[in-house]
Protein backbone atom coordinates (compact mmCIF):
# COMPACT_ATOMS: atom_id res chain seq x y z
CA UNK A 1 0.00 0.00 0.00
CA UNK A 2 1.25 3.43 -1.01
CA UNK A 3 2.77 5.69 2.22
CA UNK A 4 1.63 8.49 0.36
CA UNK A 5 -1.94 7.61 0.55
CA UNK A 6 -1.58 8.41 4.66
CA UNK A 7 -0.57 12.25 3.57
CA UNK A 8 -2.28 15.55 4.70
CA UNK A 9 -1.65 19.09 5.02
CA UNK A 10 -1.80 20.13 8.44
CA UNK A 11 -1.12 23.96 9.48
CA UNK A 12 2.02 24.38 11.57
CA UNK A 13 -0.23 26.61 14.42
CA UNK A 14 -2.05 23.33 14.95
CA UNK A 15 0.71 21.26 16.44
CA UNK A 16 0.29 22.31 20.23
CA UNK A 17 3.73 23.47 21.90
CA UNK A 18 2.20 22.88 25.80
CA UNK A 19 -0.65 20.21 26.98
CA UNK A 20 -3.99 22.26 27.98
CA UNK A 21 -4.54 22.84 31.53
CA UNK A 22 -6.64 20.84 33.30
CA UNK A 23 -5.32 17.55 31.41
CA UNK A 24 -9.22 16.81 30.97
CA UNK A 25 -9.64 20.01 29.75
CA UNK A 26 -8.69 18.83 26.23
CA UNK A 27 -10.82 18.71 23.54
CA UNK A 28 -12.07 14.97 21.99
CA UNK A 29 -13.67 13.99 18.61
CA UNK A 30 -16.10 10.83 18.92
CA UNK A 31 -15.85 8.84 15.35
CA UNK A 32 -18.12 6.09 15.17
CA UNK A 33 -19.02 4.04 11.99
CA UNK A 34 -19.25 5.11 8.56
CA UNK A 35 -22.36 7.13 8.45
CA UNK A 36 -22.37 8.55 11.72
CA UNK A 37 -21.69 12.35 11.71
CA UNK A 38 -18.63 13.65 13.94
CA UNK A 39 -18.83 14.08 17.67
CA UNK A 40 -17.15 17.02 19.08
CA UNK A 41 -16.94 16.41 22.46
CA UNK A 42 -14.02 16.87 25.53
CA UNK A 43 -11.81 14.56 27.52
CA UNK A 44 -14.22 14.80 30.40
CA UNK A 45 -17.34 13.50 28.67
CA UNK A 46 -15.33 9.93 28.28
CA UNK A 47 -17.56 8.26 31.26
CA UNK A 48 -20.51 9.40 28.99
CA UNK A 49 -19.23 7.77 26.15
CA UNK A 50 -18.65 4.57 27.31
CA UNK A 51 -20.57 1.71 28.93
CA UNK A 52 -20.91 -0.21 32.68
CA UNK A 53 -18.46 -3.08 31.94
CA UNK A 54 -16.09 -1.58 29.30
CA UNK A 55 -12.50 -1.94 29.93
CA UNK A 56 -10.12 0.93 29.00
CA UNK A 57 -5.66 -0.69 28.60
CA UNK A 58 -3.75 1.95 29.38
CA UNK A 59 0.18 1.66 29.15
CA UNK A 60 2.05 1.98 32.39
CA UNK A 61 5.80 2.78 31.03
CA UNK A 62 7.58 5.75 32.23
CA UNK A 63 9.54 8.04 30.46
CA UNK A 64 12.89 8.45 30.75
CA UNK A 65 15.12 11.20 30.08
CA UNK A 66 17.09 9.02 27.21
CA UNK A 67 18.41 12.47 25.36
CA UNK A 68 22.01 12.65 26.04
CA UNK A 69 24.45 15.19 24.44
CA UNK A 70 28.19 15.11 24.34
CA UNK A 71 31.44 14.10 22.34
CA UNK A 72 33.90 11.98 21.34
CA UNK A 73 36.16 11.45 24.27
CA UNK A 74 38.81 11.55 21.51
CA UNK A 75 38.16 14.49 19.52
CA UNK A 76 36.37 17.37 19.61
CA UNK A 77 32.98 15.74 17.71
CA UNK A 78 29.81 16.44 19.13
CA UNK A 79 27.29 13.71 19.29
CA UNK A 80 24.12 13.16 20.62
CA UNK A 81 22.25 9.98 21.33
CA UNK A 82 18.70 9.13 21.89
CA UNK A 83 18.54 5.81 23.70
CA UNK A 84 15.80 3.53 22.00
CA UNK A 85 15.80 0.80 23.59
CA UNK A 86 17.03 -1.62 26.44
CA UNK A 87 19.58 -4.18 25.80
CA UNK A 88 20.55 -5.67 29.09
CA UNK A 89 21.75 -3.62 33.05
CA UNK A 90 24.53 -2.05 30.85
CA UNK A 91 23.74 -1.74 27.55
CA UNK A 92 21.09 0.31 25.42
CA UNK A 93 20.40 0.43 21.33
CA UNK A 94 20.62 3.97 20.64
CA UNK A 95 20.08 6.61 17.88
CA UNK A 96 23.41 9.08 17.05
CA UNK A 97 23.11 11.95 16.13
CA UNK A 98 26.11 12.87 13.69
CA UNK A 99 26.94 8.75 13.67
CA UNK A 100 29.27 9.15 10.61
CA UNK A 101 31.41 10.24 12.92
CA UNK A 102 31.84 7.05 15.98
CA UNK A 103 33.18 4.55 15.17
CA UNK A 104 32.76 1.39 17.20
CA UNK A 105 35.16 1.12 19.95
CA UNK A 106 34.88 4.78 20.74
CA UNK A 107 34.00 6.58 24.02
CA UNK A 108 31.31 8.70 24.01
CA UNK A 109 31.29 11.95 27.09
CA UNK A 110 28.16 12.70 28.81
CA UNK A 111 27.08 15.58 30.91
CA UNK A 112 27.86 14.92 34.42
CA UNK A 113 31.16 12.67 33.98
CA UNK A 114 28.82 10.01 31.85
CA UNK A 115 30.54 8.05 29.48
CA UNK A 116 29.89 4.57 27.22
CA UNK A 117 31.53 2.82 24.89
CA UNK A 118 30.08 2.47 20.90
CA UNK A 119 29.84 -0.91 21.50
CA UNK A 120 28.32 -2.34 17.60
CA UNK A 121 26.35 -0.60 14.71
CA UNK A 122 23.32 -1.92 13.23
CA UNK A 123 22.00 -1.29 9.61
CA UNK A 124 19.39 1.35 10.23
CA UNK A 125 22.27 3.39 11.95
CA UNK A 126 21.72 2.94 15.71
CA UNK A 127 24.16 1.59 17.96
CA UNK A 128 24.76 -0.51 20.99
CA UNK A 129 25.98 1.93 24.38
CA UNK A 130 27.55 0.08 27.09
CA UNK A 131 27.55 2.70 29.88
CA UNK A 132 30.40 2.50 32.55
CA UNK A 133 31.08 2.93 35.75
CA UNK A 134 29.03 0.98 38.51
CA UNK A 135 25.85 3.49 38.92
CA UNK A 136 22.77 1.97 37.70
CA UNK A 137 21.89 3.36 34.21
CA UNK A 138 18.99 5.17 35.51
CA UNK A 139 21.20 7.34 38.18
CA UNK A 140 23.24 7.96 35.25
CA UNK A 141 20.71 9.53 33.69
CA UNK A 142 19.25 11.34 35.85
CA UNK A 143 22.63 12.93 35.83
CA UNK A 144 23.19 13.81 32.17
CA UNK A 145 19.98 13.13 30.44
CA UNK A 146 16.65 15.21 29.45
CA UNK A 147 13.69 14.28 28.32
CA UNK A 148 13.29 13.07 24.84
CA UNK A 149 10.32 15.33 23.73
CA UNK A 150 9.10 14.84 19.67
CA UNK A 151 11.24 16.58 17.70
CA UNK A 152 8.19 18.73 16.05
CA UNK A 153 8.20 20.34 19.69
CA UNK A 154 12.13 20.37 20.49
CA UNK A 155 12.58 21.93 16.85
CA UNK A 156 10.47 24.45 18.32
CA UNK A 157 11.55 25.14 21.84
CA UNK A 158 13.57 23.90 24.19
CA UNK A 159 12.74 21.19 27.08
CA UNK A 160 12.24 22.80 30.39
CA UNK A 161 10.71 21.97 34.24
CA UNK A 162 7.22 21.91 32.91
CA UNK A 163 8.05 19.29 30.62
CA UNK A 164 9.01 16.51 33.41
CA UNK A 165 5.53 16.58 34.54
CA UNK A 166 3.57 17.18 31.57
CA UNK A 167 5.36 14.46 29.60
CA UNK A 168 4.81 11.70 32.35
CA UNK A 169 1.38 10.11 32.58
CA UNK A 170 -0.48 9.63 35.44
CA UNK A 171 -0.01 5.56 35.11
CA UNK A 172 3.75 6.03 35.07
CA UNK A 173 5.36 3.33 37.15
CA UNK A 174 7.67 1.30 35.21
CA UNK A 175 11.05 2.97 33.84
CA UNK A 176 11.95 2.64 30.50
CA UNK A 177 10.22 4.48 27.67
CA UNK A 178 11.73 7.06 25.29
CA UNK A 179 8.31 8.69 24.15
CA UNK A 180 5.13 8.82 26.57
CA UNK A 181 1.95 6.73 25.97
CA UNK A 182 0.33 9.79 24.88
CA UNK A 183 -3.21 9.20 24.66
CA UNK A 184 -2.87 8.97 28.69
CA UNK A 185 -1.84 12.43 29.36
CA UNK A 186 -5.15 13.41 29.42
CA UNK A 187 -6.22 11.68 32.63
CA UNK A 188 -7.02 12.89 35.91
CA UNK A 189 -7.85 11.73 39.28
CA UNK A 190 -10.91 13.43 38.92
CA UNK A 191 -11.73 11.80 35.54
CA UNK A 192 -10.80 8.32 36.63
CA UNK A 193 -13.10 8.72 39.21
CA UNK A 194 -15.89 9.21 37.15
CA UNK A 195 -14.89 6.27 34.99
CA UNK A 196 -15.07 3.90 38.10
CA UNK A 197 -18.30 5.25 38.97
CA UNK A 198 -19.36 4.89 35.85
CA UNK A 199 -18.65 0.95 35.80
CA UNK A 200 -15.55 1.40 33.10
CA UNK A 201 -12.98 -1.22 34.09
CA UNK A 202 -9.05 -0.31 33.70
CA UNK A 203 -6.19 -2.39 33.46
CA UNK A 204 -2.47 -1.61 32.74
CA UNK A 205 0.16 -3.14 30.67
CA UNK A 206 3.55 -2.25 29.70
CA UNK A 207 5.27 -1.61 26.39
CA UNK A 208 8.36 0.81 26.72
CA UNK A 209 7.82 3.04 23.73
CA UNK A 210 11.11 3.90 21.70
CA UNK A 211 12.86 6.13 19.66
CA UNK A 212 11.84 4.28 16.64
CA UNK A 213 8.53 6.06 17.49
CA UNK A 214 9.69 9.51 16.43
CA UNK A 215 11.34 8.09 12.81
CA UNK A 216 9.35 8.79 9.48
CA UNK A 217 8.56 6.12 7.22
CA UNK A 218 10.81 6.10 4.40
CA UNK A 219 9.78 3.79 2.16
CA UNK A 220 6.77 4.24 -0.74
CA UNK A 221 5.36 0.94 0.09
CA UNK A 222 3.99 0.29 3.61
CA UNK A 223 5.89 -3.22 1.99
CA UNK A 224 9.53 -1.85 2.60
CA UNK A 225 8.88 -0.34 5.99
CA UNK A 226 10.59 -2.52 9.11
CA UNK A 227 9.05 -1.35 12.18
CA UNK A 228 11.70 -1.16 15.28
CA UNK A 229 10.79 -3.56 17.97
CA UNK A 230 10.19 -2.46 21.39
CA UNK A 231 9.52 -4.56 24.82
CA UNK A 232 5.76 -4.96 25.92
CA UNK A 233 4.86 -7.22 28.75
CA UNK A 234 0.79 -8.04 29.65
CA UNK A 235 1.35 -10.71 33.26
CA UNK A 236 -1.47 -13.39 33.31
CA UNK A 237 -3.78 -11.62 35.60
CA UNK A 238 -4.48 -8.95 33.82
CA UNK A 239 -5.14 -10.90 30.35
CA UNK A 240 -7.21 -13.26 32.27
CA UNK A 241 -9.30 -10.23 33.58
CA UNK A 242 -9.95 -8.37 29.94
CA UNK A 243 -10.59 -12.61 28.69
CA UNK A 244 -13.15 -12.34 31.20
CA UNK A 245 -14.74 -8.52 30.70
CA UNK A 246 -14.86 -9.95 27.08
CA UNK A 247 -16.59 -12.68 27.48
CA UNK A 248 -18.99 -10.54 29.53
CA UNK A 249 -19.94 -8.59 26.82
CA UNK A 250 -17.83 -5.34 27.82
CA UNK A 251 -15.74 -3.56 24.70
CA UNK A 252 -11.97 -3.63 25.15
CA UNK A 253 -11.05 -0.29 24.58
CA UNK A 254 -6.60 0.83 24.40
CA UNK A 255 -5.87 4.12 25.29
CA UNK A 256 -3.67 4.71 23.05
CA UNK A 257 -1.53 2.85 20.07
CA UNK A 258 0.68 1.42 22.09
CA UNK A 259 -1.61 -0.55 24.24
CA UNK A 260 -3.46 -1.64 21.14
CA UNK A 261 -0.48 -2.94 19.53
CA UNK A 262 0.63 -4.74 22.52
CA UNK A 263 -2.89 -6.16 23.43
CA UNK A 264 -3.22 -7.32 18.90
CA UNK A 265 0.27 -8.91 19.53
CA UNK A 266 -0.34 -10.87 22.72
CA UNK A 267 -3.45 -12.20 21.34
CA UNK A 268 -4.37 -15.85 19.95
CA UNK A 269 -6.46 -16.21 17.20
CA UNK A 270 -9.71 -16.78 19.04
CA UNK A 271 -8.82 -13.25 20.47
CA UNK A 272 -8.31 -14.61 23.47
CA UNK A 273 -5.34 -12.53 25.07
CA UNK A 274 -2.23 -14.30 26.29
CA UNK A 275 0.24 -13.37 29.03
CA UNK A 276 2.98 -11.83 27.46
CA UNK A 277 6.91 -10.88 28.03
CA UNK A 278 8.50 -9.70 24.50
CA UNK A 279 9.68 -7.94 21.61
CA UNK A 280 7.23 -6.85 19.19
CA UNK A 281 7.45 -5.11 16.15
CA UNK A 282 3.62 -5.82 14.63
CA UNK A 283 3.17 -3.22 11.80
CA UNK A 284 -1.26 -2.08 11.65
CA UNK A 285 -2.06 -1.52 8.39
CA UNK A 286 -5.45 -1.30 6.80
CA UNK A 287 -6.94 -5.13 6.03
CA UNK A 288 -5.95 -5.82 9.26
CA UNK A 289 -7.90 -8.06 10.88
CA UNK A 290 -8.33 -6.65 14.69
CA UNK A 291 -8.72 -9.91 17.43
CA UNK A 292 -9.20 -7.73 20.90
CA UNK A 293 -9.44 -4.31 20.17
CA UNK A 294 -12.87 -2.60 20.29
CA UNK A 295 -12.38 1.18 20.32
CA UNK A 296 -8.89 3.40 20.47
CA UNK A 297 -8.24 6.25 22.19
CA UNK A 298 -5.61 8.36 20.75
CA UNK A 299 -4.26 11.93 19.71
CA UNK A 300 -4.01 13.06 16.40
CA UNK A 301 -1.29 11.86 14.75
CA UNK A 302 1.11 13.19 12.21
CA UNK A 303 0.66 12.68 8.43
CA UNK A 304 2.44 9.54 6.68
CA UNK A 305 3.18 7.89 9.78
CA UNK A 306 2.64 4.12 11.19
CA UNK A 307 0.51 5.11 13.50
CA UNK A 308 -1.94 7.21 10.94
CA UNK A 309 -2.13 3.83 9.04
CA UNK A 310 -3.25 2.18 12.29
CA UNK A 311 -6.02 4.42 12.86
CA UNK A 312 -7.10 3.53 9.49
CA UNK A 313 -6.90 -0.02 9.81
CA UNK A 314 -9.56 0.51 13.04
CA UNK A 315 -11.65 2.91 10.89
CA UNK A 316 -10.67 2.79 7.50
CA UNK A 317 -8.72 5.36 5.66
CA UNK A 318 -11.44 7.47 4.19
CA UNK A 319 -13.11 7.93 7.57
CA UNK A 320 -9.59 8.75 9.31
CA UNK A 321 -8.50 11.29 6.76
CA UNK A 322 -12.05 12.65 7.03
CA UNK A 323 -11.74 13.29 10.33
CA UNK A 324 -8.91 14.61 10.58
CA UNK A 325 -10.01 17.49 7.85
CA UNK A 326 -12.75 17.91 10.24
CA UNK A 327 -10.49 18.23 13.53
CA UNK A 328 -8.18 20.48 11.15
CA UNK A 329 -11.31 22.50 9.87
CA UNK A 330 -12.48 22.57 13.43
CA UNK A 331 -9.08 24.08 15.45
CA UNK A 332 -8.36 20.95 17.06
CA UNK A 333 -4.70 20.63 18.64
CA UNK A 334 -2.53 17.70 17.24
CA UNK A 335 0.39 15.45 18.10
CA UNK A 336 1.63 14.55 21.73
CA UNK A 337 0.43 17.19 23.48
CA UNK A 338 -2.83 17.99 21.42
CA UNK A 339 -6.31 17.08 21.84
CA UNK A 340 -7.44 13.23 21.41
CA UNK A 341 -10.13 11.22 19.48
CA UNK A 342 -12.48 8.22 20.61
CA UNK A 343 -12.30 5.59 17.55
CA UNK A 344 -15.29 3.32 18.13
CA UNK A 345 -16.30 0.94 15.02
CA UNK A 346 -18.60 -0.58 13.82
Amino acid sequence: MRVDLFDFDLPQERIALRPVRPRDGARMLLVKGQDRPFDDRGVSDLPDMLEPGDVLVFNDTRVIPAQLEGRRANGEAKIGATLHKRIDLRRWQAFIRNAKRVKVGDQLVFGGGVTAIAEARYDDGSMTLMFEGDDPVEVLLDRAGTMPLPPYIAQKRGVDERDLSDYQTMFAAEDGAVAAPTASLHFTDALVAALDARGVQRETLTLHVGAGTFLPVKADDTDDHAMHSEFGRIDAETAGRINAARAAGGRIIAVGTTSLRLLESAAATDGTVREFADDTAIFITPGYQFRVVDGLMTNFHLPKSTLMMLVSALMGRDRMMAAYQHAIANGYRFYSYGDSSLLLPE
